[in-house]
């Protein structure tokens, strides 16, 4: 298997061969320092990733060239990604190459078992991208239809949504409350052949029973007290086009009989009315319920389950797809401060592990609502934790006893000892550090400024299982 391409704009000879050295059995590396040679370079299209020091040339004490250049690099080559390299102190020039679009930063010295982890990181965000634009997604990849997601569940979503589109086959949804089952149906239909049609939204789980056959199939005149006119339904309003059944679960089961007769003749009557409309409508069902379980407990028809389960998608929760969260954050950032006239913002590194490491019980949707709190309540470009509003989570003490955490008072005892709170912080720090990546010790160490040996002791010390 041929080597990885990695282009690195350095003119350090010192630090150049340190990393030639360290990183040459993985890469096939190319090294430039000119910044006219670099862009030449990088025009070839042959480098996913580019290692960029912004110290350069010979110029260690200024940036100003190597952002320049990093500025550029997005237009010369759209999908190359960059890892700049900076000085430890320097987090003016950090935050900046953020916003220019480095996907991640190394602080000098190098430690090059944390690059390495950075770089196939890296390689892999390419990849994936470079394979979800030749099957047709969005030039960027990690956006389809208005989702995001460089993760393989959500690159099997993309992938299977491409597929069904070009069908007119029943589609049932299935996730978690904030998955996105709206977005992934619309998404549907925008691929569709219907998309030029309408797209009918109903949610069953929010209409009276008494009017939900009225909201779905219309009316005549006359066909009940207030019926002063004839009115159409769901269903004739989506004609030719999507229907999209959003909470399916919900639907009273005398409703699931007519539905059911939709998806079986393709017709549908209006309350008052005698005579059956033949309709063309593709149906989009979704829930948050276990349908399977509803049918054994009589509250779902089976017969219907079976019509509505042609093509099954499963969403999958925002915690199994760790990939994605931090992407989706800085999305819903750079969108609410755009909103909000707040100029450009960005996370603090302790924002970014806490927002990484957090379990988001309510998924995107909860991830998109801290986001807009945070943005609206910040007092600074910058977010720190505080500013979040990720409320403390219940966790399994390693400690001899379990107790609630929460802002350094342990529930029932009052005031911990000054033991138990250095502990629990440091409990909280490499758990933390090791969420956010993945479990690499070497990384989580840099990123706790401590030596690898000293969080294997600490590891051992407070008995954490990794």
């Amino acid at each position: 298997m041929p080597k990885r391409k990695l282009l690195i704009i350095q003119d350090e000879r010192t630090v150049f061969k340190q990393l030639k050295l360290s990183l040459s059995n993985s890469f096939d590396i190319t090294v430039a320092s000119n910044p006219g040679e670099v862009k030449k370079v990088i025009a070839t299209g042959e480098f996913p990733v580019v290692i960029l020091d912004l110290s350069l040339p010979s110029q260690p004490n200024s940036s100003e060239v190597g952002l320049s250049l990093l500025k550029k690099i997005p237009e010369i080559s759209p999908l190359t990604k960059v890892v700049v390299i900076t000085g430890n102190n320097d987090k003016e020039t950090a935050m900046e190459a953020t916003y220019l679009g480095a996907v991640d930063i190394c602080s000098e010295p190098i430690d090059i078992e944390v690059i390495k982890v950075i770089l196939d990181r890296i390689f892999r965000m390419h990849e994936l991208e470079l394979a979800s634009r030749k099957r047709g997604y969005h030039p960027t990849s990690s956006v389809f239809h208005g989702m995001t997601g460089v993760s393989m569940p959500m690159q099997r979503i993309f992938e299977t949504i491409s597929k069904i589109a070009e069908t007119d086959y029943p589609v049932l949804i299935t996730g978690k409350s904030g998955t996105g089952k709206e977005l992934v149906a619309r998404a549907i239909w925008e691929k569709s052949k219907r998309a030029d049609k309408p797209f009918i939204i109903i949610n069953c789980g929010s209409i009276p029973e008494n009017l939900i056959e009225s909201e779905l199939f219309g009316h005549e005149k006359g066909a009940f007290t207030g019926a002063n006119s004839p009115r159409a339904g769901k269903f004739e309003q989506a004609d030719k086009g999507t229907i999209f059944l959003d909470e399916i679960g919900e639907l009273p089961l005398p409703m699931q009989v007519k539905l059911l007769r939709v998806l079986q003749e393709g017709t549908i009557e209006r309350i008052g009315s005698s005579r059956p409309k033949k309709m063309d409508v593709r149906i989009i069902a979704a829930t948050n319920v276990d349908l399977e379980e509803h049918v054994k407990k009589g509250l779902f028809r089976e017969d219907l389950f079976f019509r509505l389960n042609v093509i099954a998608l499963r969403l999958p929760l925002l915690k199994e797809r760790e990939e994605d969260v931090l992407i989706l954050a800085y999305r819903f950032l750079r969108e609410e401060a755009k909103a909000l006239g707040k100029g450009r913002m960005s996370f603090s590194p302790a924002a970014a592990t806490a927002i990484a490491s957090y379990r988001w019980p309510g998924n995107v949707r909860e991830l998109q609502n801290s986001m807009k709190r945070a943005v609206a309540m910040a007092k600074s470009c910058i977010l720190y934790p505080e500013d979040l509003g990720i409320p403390e989570i219940e966790e399994q003490s390693t400690l001899s006893t379990e107790r609630k955490w929460y802002k350094g008072f342990f529930f029932g005892k009052g005031l911990p000892t000054l033991k138990e709170a250095r502990s629990r912080a440091e409990i909280d720090a490499i758990t933390k550090a090791l969420a956010v990546t993945g479990n690499n010790k070497s990384q989580a160490a840099k990123i706790l400024e401590i030596s690898r040996p000293t969080l294997h002791d600490l590891i051992k010390k407070h008995g954490l299982t990794i």
